[in-house]
């Protein structure tokens, strides 16, 4: 089969970095980010943290293609912001929030130990 191994679409290969920054050269307080070895799930998430930042005008993410397993990120700010503290930012509330959601539910584990 020609598809790829399975493993390509984790492991972020030698020599690559996992995120690349690039500003846009049209658009000022513009710019995509390059996520590799991620897809929806992150981009999505991403997506709509950003959405939460009024300084954000706008962001989007897509897949390039399916047999490619990177994320681009488009960010577009207001002058108060840039992308890149904007993206900070988002990653920043994503790990609180995340690290609130398990400590809640490893909380509840407790109070109810497996009954079957």
């Amino acid at each position: 089969m020609n598809a790829p191994d399975r493993y390509e679409r984790f492991v972020v290969p030698e020599g690559t970095k996992k995120v690349s920054y690039e500003r846009d050269t049209k658009i000022i307080n513009a710019a995509s980010f390059t996520i590799e070895r991620e897809d929806h799930t992150v981009g999505n998430i991403l997506r709509m943290q950003l959405h939460k930042d009024p300084n954000v005008l706008f962001a989007g993410y897509k897949l390039p293609h399916p047999l490619q397993y990177k994320i681009l990120v488009r960010v577009h700010t207001t002058s108060q912001s840039s992308p890149m503290q904007a993206y900070n930012q988002a990653i920043n509330d994503l790990d609180k929030e995340l690290n609130h959601l398990k400590r809640v539910f490893e909380g509840e584990m407790t109070k109810h130990p497996r009954e079957y």
